[in-house]
């Protein structure tokens, strides 16, 4: 059975050692969190040991993140490996008649759908934990940013960092 944003991986699961490699290239239409601007490409290769799957995978995509200074749109290149591995139950149908090997989904996001994987599920947890956590723009967070609320102000050299912040409140008051 195939369907749209599905990998079966039974082949792989009832034949340990038999390595599933595909080539995955999507737009990732129900993405909410990122705003993608290139589709995710890459590979990803899935092997049974017997009791446990492997996936690995390397990916690539281009992004629109917010500068965590100025807030300002960041357009950035993000590139995200795929190291997973996890439990199967059962006997591989290739040592049993009477079992098969399925894939024990643990996680509170599913990932599977019976010895399906759900392709885009597992790149958006990838996507999600490769992403920078303080994007900065081109300024920094030292450079003069136009867009930056906190911009840096010139001190006169000659003042001590106490005598800065009391002319903060020097200004503050009407």
């Amino acid at each position: 059975m195939k369907r749209d944003g599905m990998l079966d991986l039974n082949d792989a699961l009832q034949h340990p050692g038999r390595v599933i490699s595909v080539d995955i290239s999507t737009d990732m239409p129900g993405e909410a969190d990122v705003e993608l601007t290139a589709p995710i490409e890459g590979f990803l290769e899935a092997e049974s040991t017997g009791n446990q799957l492997l996936l690995k995978g390397e990916f690539k995509t281009r992004c629109t993140l917010q500068c965590a200074r100025c807030g300002g749109p960041l357009e950035q290149d993000l590139s995200f490996e795929i190291n997973e591995d996890f439990p199967v139950d059962g006997i591989a149908s290739m040592y049993a008649q009477d079992d098969f090997a399925r894939v024990v989904a643990e996680e509170d996001f599913p990932i599977f759908e019976e010895n399906n994987l759900i392709v885009e599920a597992l790149l958006h947890q990838g996507l999600i934990v490769s992403l920078p956590q303080a994007p900065l723009c081109a300024y920094g967070w030292d450079g003069d940013c136009p867009e930056a609320r906190n911009l840096p102000r010139a001190t006169p050299s000659s003042s001590t960092p106490l005598e800065s912040l009391a002319s903060l409140l020097e200004e503050e008051q009407p």
